[in-house]
């Protein structure tokens, strides 16, 4: 099995301030479940912030791929990390350091992960 960490970073609706982290969370969680990965932890951050840098759940993910600590991240989609191509960016820091990134949104599973 491979280790891997669920990142959720999710806006907080007005109505329902948890539905769209818990549902990111459940669909990471299922999503780890059909592909053998194994969540080592569950990683959020507040909705808002677009630099990844300034996140302490994100920076969390860093450290635990520069120590070796997992092989994956689990997010729902690429603007979860980051707006443009701040994403491409860190999902290639991540790649250099031999960890690959999987999104969990349906219509972005069935076209392969990064």
């Amino acid at each position: 099995m491979t280790k891997a960490v669920l990142y959720v970073c999710a806006d907080r609706g007005t109505l329902m301030p948890d539905l769209a982290a818990t549902r990111a969370e459940e669909e990471g969680r299922a999503y780890a479940d059909r592909r053998d990965l194994t969540i080592t932890e569950v990683i959020t951050d507040p909705y808002g912030d677009p630099d990844p840098a300034r996140r302490t759940g994100w920076q969390r993910v860093r450290e635990l791929a520069q120590q070796g600590g997992i092989e994956a991240v689990v997010v729902r989609w690429p603007t979860v990390i980051a707006p443009g191509n701040a994403a491409q960016h860190e999902t290639l820091w991540l790649s250099d350091h031999g960890v690959r990134v999987h999104y969990s949104w349906p219509p972005l599973t069935s076209g392969g992960d990064t």
